[in-house]
């Protein structure tokens, strides 16, 4: 089996999912997890095979479609979608995105308050269609947190940083009442 759909619907208004996770972004899976916390609903896509190439499981999020993805998260007032990039030039920040610009700033804006580097704007992976997995809550706008692979790496290695980080991610998103 070279993939496992992972649901947890806690029945929250909000849905932190990581539709490239497992070995397709690593680190994204343990990061959605620790945004969620014990009461936000999360989703997993995850690639299983560690040395595989997982091209073919990288869906867009554009055209993500897993009929349980598309069920918990039509049910959420509000999406956090957890996406691995390369580090690039920019192997530090998280480029925040998602049609939802005042919670993408407060995001952006927490996690530099936790001592995280963060872009709201001016970045190319804004997340911006309707059609985004992020955009699909019952709101119709969501958050996109798109980290490079160098700081995916320092939040799995290291539990104290990765609560840090999920923590500041919840802070802001809030909401995470029952629907």
């Amino acid at each position: 089996m070279d993939y496992r759909v992972r649901v947890i619907d806690r029945g929250s208004a909000v849905a932190v999912v990581a539709p490239h996770g497992g070995a397709i972004e690593p680190g994204t899976s343990a990061i959605a997890a620790a945004i969620a916390g014990d009461d936000g609903s999360v989703y997993c896509f995850e690639g299983l095979r560690a040395g595989r190439a997982h091209g073919d499981l990288h869906v867009t999020s554009m055209r993500f479609d897993e009929p349980a993805a598309c069920a918990l998260v039509a049910g959420c007032e509000t999406v956090v979608a957890v996406h691995g990039r390369m580090d690039g030039d920019d192997p530090a920040a998280v480029w925040v995105g998602g049609r939802d610009a005042g919670l993408r700033a407060a995001v952006a804006a927490g996690l530099a308050a936790a001592g995280f580097a963060a872009l709201a704007d001016g970045h190319r992976l804004m997340g911006l269609e309707a059609a985004n997995i992020c955009n699909r809550g019952r709101r119709g706008m969501g958050v996109q947190l798109e980290l490079p692979r160098a700081l995916r790496g320092r939040l799995v290695a290291d539990a104290g940083l990765l609560a840090a980080f999920g923590g500041a991610v919840r802070r802001v998103v809030g909401g995470w009442k029952m629907r």
